[in-house]
């Protein structure tokens, strides 16, 4: 396999947990005799800085010349005086968009090393394993016409929130497909009680369910799913939702695996997929080599499995993450619960690294007798 991997390390510590990312992806290709080319560009708060730019040209350029975007994150406090639309995110937006990536796949999977690092009880999320596909494209975060204005004296600002039947149907396709693969349920996730594209969203949903016999559909409301996915998260399989609500559950789902820096993500469906950790920035502990970097690995693998189709490597890197947990070894955020090793971010994917080779090794050796 030939891969031409575009790597935007960005703010924060997107850079530490990305720099741990390619390294397990070159030990895959190492380990597997597969050929990765990583090609490093500039994007959000350090772009503008060099260029004024939060997207540069030369690097949107790389991102659709490759097969795959490897983020680490993207944000800044000196830029919060901003407009949203100057701001560094603005990057990350345009080029969502230029890469046509209309499913998020977000998922938020509780590993039995580290239940106890979750806030929730033990038995509450022991075994949970949810996945949320998000709607990228469409919703508040890019309908039009928005903006600020002035009603009289006083200041105002408006949003708008737009869906399609298709914008509908194609991120549905991509959830009832997921469905399948795993324990063959869907909830679909609107506010269908309050706003007409959720009605839009709920109708479209069910029908594109008769495709799918095979897979169960219940709908729920964004504000039930959203306490219920804290009081009861082994009922959820796939989760199904617009982008607002899509970003907020899946920040959420962040207490079954005990920290956000655990959830990983892949936005699929366009010219080019991306991959990033959904934990954001995190300027406060930036450059101090603390950032937990499972996140950034798992968005890895989820490379390996939906752009390179390598199933198995993917798997590999998913069971080296879970031995290396298995071994007791922690970045701070996962702290709570005894009978750890608390580890920094490089230390982290060279643990990961060292386990990959065994569970590589062992796979060769099986097939060798």
């Amino acid at each position: 396999m030939r891969l031409k991997i575009t790597v935007l390390p960005g703010d924060g510590i997107g850079p530490e947990v990305t720099r741990e990312a390619v390294r397990v992806l070159r030990a895959v290709a190492e380990l597997c005799d597969h050929s990765f080319v990583f090609d490093e560009h500039p994007i959000g708060g350090v772009a503008m800085k060099n260029s004024g730019s939060p997207l540069p040209r030369a690097t949107l350029d790389a991102c659709l010349a490759g097969d795959a975007v490897l983020l680490g994150a993207v944000g800044s406090p000196e830029f919060d005086h901003l407009l949203p639309g100057e701001r560094p995110e603005s990057g990350l937006l345009t080029l969502r968009k230029a890469l046509g990536g209309f499913a998020n796949l977000r998922p938020a999977i509780c590993y039995d090393a580290i239940v106890a690092c979750s806030p929730l009880r033990p038995e509450l999320v022991k075994d949970s394993d949810v996945l949320i596909v998000r709607e990228l494209l469409g919703g508040l975060y890019f309908g039009e016409p928005r903006g600020f204005t002035t009603e009289g004296t006083h200041p105002a600002a408006f949003n708008t929130m737009r869906y399609s039947v298709e914008e509908i149907e194609r991120v549905a396709r991509v959830a009832f497909e997921a469905a399948r693969t795993r324990k063959g349920q869907v909830t679909s996730v609107d506010k269908a009680n309050v706003l007409e594209t959720s009605q839009l969203w709920r109708r479209t949903v069910t029908e594109v369910a008769r495709d799918y016999p095979d897979v169960r559909l219940e709908h729920a409301y964004v504000d039930a799913c959203a306490m219920q996915l804290l009081m009861n998260p082994r009922g959820f399989d796939v989760i199904l939702t617009e982008n607002l609500f899509g970003d907020i559950l899946s920040d959420e789902a962040a207490v079954i695996t005990g920290s956000l820096g655990m959830l990983a993500s892949a936005s699929i469906g366009g010219a080019v997929d991306l991959y990033e950790p959904v934990h954001g920035s995190a300027p406060d502990i930036a450059g101090q080599g603390i950032a937990n970097p499972l996140g950034a690995l798992a968005s890895a693998a989820m490379l390996l499995r939906h752009t390179a189709r390598l199933e198995q490597e993917a798997r590999d890197v998913e069971d080296a993450i879970r031995t290396v947990l298995d071994a007791g070894y922690r970045t701070s955020d996962l702290r709570r619960g005894s009978g750890h090793n608390v580890t920094g971010t490089s230390e982290m994917g060279a643990h990961v690294v060292e386990a990959l080779a065994g569970i590589v090794d062992q796979r060769h050796a099986y097939h060798a007798v």
